[in-house]
């Protein structure tokens, strides 16, 4: 079977912050300090910038006394480009020997004078959004074990960091249960896993396959989600990762105070319910008997006074655990999805005419 991609990356960390002030942008460099705090050294951010990660801030140069040994480029902005505001701290870091880990779509080779100032100290170039060779096109043949697929309302509404506290709270609850990684942040925490954004259109169900393969009857595979549905420019990755899951649950992410989606504000973001019904809806092409299991919601954005009514009416509305993930944790869900699947066995195989109707 085709292998995921793997990283190993040296630590302690440097997570490069730079001018980027939308919070939005910067959730790999936020993802990694939630989840690898121990790994952290510290932020790169650029004079007057306001965005804290709530880590120390550190020069390349202290940084480098204090033995830090990878630059991290915590920041994803739209299009996965490299400003050329950057490209002078990231030969610094490179020539004082820390190695360069991006999660973007543009290649560190490309950056003029980067390769140069690696080669000269050995510092490595580490590309994480890199697809592996040799994908294969999916077939949606059914396959054994469990899978509970992130899907979300918009981009960036923490279909990472759900999955990530939903796995946690279910081997604490002694389930097993793996984190699949299918972005360039959850891939740099998990050290492995597919970034399905950057898969040629054919193969993004088949890499979903192979990142959550077939496996024991009572294991679940904990699955990122990417983009959503509803947005203009990511729709595709999100219909192919449905697919290839072939989840038996999915998640709903939201977040409460989003009001337009992620770079295209002529778009409203849809609500919760219609989430649900229409990834529910699709996923049924390879998974007829899909259920969702709760709601995961970054209450972030509210006043904290309002945040558990706001949580206790949408629970009230969907009949779903409603949880924060991040103040909450998941347990609630791992409740509701305990209670909803009885002894885990093999799924039975699709007769072929399953799941081509829309009805909920």
């Amino acid at each position: 079977m085709t292998a995921t991609t793997s990283v190993r990356l040296r630590n302690p960390y440097l997570v490069f912050v730079g001018d980027t002030t939308n919070p939005v942008d910067a959730k790999t460099g936020a993802g990694i300090v939630q989840w690898r705090r121990e790994l952290v050294a510290g932020q790169l951010r650029f004079a007057g910038n306001q965005l804290d990660l709530g880590v120390p801030d550190m020069s390349i140069s202290e940084a480098r006394e204090a033995g830090v040994q990878s630059l991290l480029l915590g920041v994803a902005p739209v299009g996965g480009g490299i400003s050329d505001a950057w490209v002078d701290s990231f030969c610094e870091a490179a020539s004082a020997g820390l190695d360069i880990v991006s999660g973007l779509h543009r290649p560190l080779e490309s950056v003029p004078g980067l390769a140069a100032a690696a080669q000269g100290s050995g510092a490595r170039l580490i590309n994480v959004r890199m697809a592996p060779a040799g994908l294969p096109v999916g077939n949606g043949a059914p396959r054994s074990g469990r899978r509970v697929l992130m899907v979300g309302t918009d981009c960036a509404v923490g279909k990472k960091y759900s999955a990530l506290a939903l796995t946690r709270a279910m081997r604490e609850r002694g389930l097993s249960a793996s984190f699949r990684a299918t972005g360039q942040t959850g891939i740099m925490i998990a050290g492995e896993g597919i970034p399905i954004d950057t898969v040629v259109a054919d193969f993004i169900a088949g890499a979903a396959e192979v990142v959550s393969p077939a496996n024991a009857a009572a294991h679940w595979d904990v699955i990122e989600g990417q983009g959503s549905l509803f947005h203009p420019a990511y729709s595709g990755v999100s219909l192919g990762l449905l697919h290839g899951s072939q989840p038996d649950a999915i998640v709903a992410c939201h977040d409460a105070s989003r009001q337009t989606v992620h770079g295209c504000p002529h778009y409203s973001v849809p609500s919760v319910a219609d989430c649900i019904e229409h990834n529910l809806c699709c996923a049924r092409l390879t998974s007829p008997e899909v259920a969702c299991v709760g709601v995961s919601i970054n209450t972030s954005g509210l006043p904290a006074g309002s945040r558990r009514d706001y949580l206790d009416r949408l629970t009230a509305e969907l009949g779903l655990p409603c949880v924060d993930p991040i103040i909450d944790g998941c347990e609630r869900i791992v409740d509701f999805m305990a209670a909803h699947f009885d002894a885990v066995t093999d799924k039975k195989p699709a007769t072929g005419d399953e799941g081509a109707g829309c009805a909920t």
